[in-house]
């Protein structure tokens, strides 16, 4: 198995291409980030050559304090699109080859029109990239529009673009949904990236409620070569951290 280390969470005490060179030396096969708007893309990118590493994702902003993404937001149309402008042209800059919409704290009828117009927009503003969609657990983003794998499957099949994905966090769909290894296997056609850390503390994936040693092997006997992602919240420097990457990378 690959992995890429999610820059959100690990190494996150340094600047991002210091953190990508970091997992470089740890071994990880590609990195991640969540909002790397205050970097300068031409540093990230000089970083990612430098490494070899491909940065997998990156996603959209989350708005003011307190808000956890636009694009489901009604009325908030032009400062989501925006946003969206803004990922795709950073993700351009950096070779990154997706993008995860946020959609936000909503509900109802005209949120899910919303949302489906924004990423109607995406899909079409960016066609040789990924857009991804994420379903968040309510503990730990309660009032987030997105919450369960088959409300994304609803999205994707009726937008009716080939470039809008699922983003399939273990962490959060555990939480909302369990039975992942047959979640994985009807969603397998949908999905975009993968990403894993411990239930219930979203630590190093190694204990908890899931064997991620079962979950690879799952993965790889659907044929899953891409890296999955490691989003976890590490205890300590993040160096220290790297116990469970052996074992499963052995898988």
């Amino acid at each position: 198995m690959k992995f890429s280390a999610n820059l959100g969470f690990l190494w996150n005490d340094m600047a991002l291409p210091d953190a990508i060179r970091a997992a470089a030396a740890a071994g990880f096969d590609a990195v991640e980030c969540h909002w790397p708007y205050d970097q300068a893309p031409e540093a990230v990118a000089a970083a990612l050559a430098e490494t070899g590493l491909e940065m997998l994702g990156l996603n959209t902003l989350r708005g003011k304090p307190g808000e956890n993404g636009l694009s489901a937001l009604p009325g908030r149309e032009a400062e989501a699109r925006a946003e969206i402008d803004r990922a795709i042209a950073y993700a351009r800059a950096i070779g990154c080859g997706a993008i995860h919409v946020m959609a936000g704290f909503a509900e109802g009828p005209a949120a899910e029109a919303v949302f489906r117009a924004n990423l109607d927009h995406a899909c079409r503003a960016a066609p040789e990239l990924t857009i991804l969609i994420e379903p968040l657990n309510r503990h730990d983003a309660p009032g987030y529009f997105l919450t369960h794998s088959g409300q994304a499957l609803d999205l994707i099949e009726r937008a009716g673009h080939e470039n809008l994905k699922l983003m399939f966090d273990c962490y959060h769909l555990q939480i909302m949904e369990g039975d992942l290894t047959r979640r994985l296997q009807a969603l397998q056609p949908v999905i975009g990236h993968v990403q894993i850390a411990a239930v219930p503390d979203r630590g190093t994936p190694d204990h908890g409620e899931l064997d991620f040693r079962h979950i690879c092997a799952t993965l790889r006997d659907l044929g899953w070569a891409r890296p999955v992602g490691a989003e976890y919240r590490p205890v300590g420097p993040t160096g220290d951290s790297l116990g469970w990457l052996p074992a499963l990378r052995a898988i």
